[in-house]
């Protein structure tokens, strides 16, 4: 890990004071400095997987007459 490089990104580009900086976790300062590589939004493909594979109410099903 460059402590060096984060050193200054946390106190020229966030101005945090190195107490503070020192306090954080590696995680919280990649969420500060927008690096976590959180999860993506979701696509609108993967969003209509969900709704087929997770219908809000049965498929219609026309009656027959046995």
């Amino acid at each position: 890990m460059d402590f060096p490089g984060l050193l200054r990104l946390g106190l020229q580009h966030l101005r945090l004071k190195p107490a503070e900086f020192w306090a954080l976790t590696p995680i919280e300062l990649m969420l500060m400095l927008g690096l976590a590589a959180g999860s993506q939004p979701m696509a609108r493909a993967r969003l209509d997987a969900l709704v087929r594979a997770y219908p809000d109410h049965a498929p219609f099903q026309e009656a027959t007459d046995g």
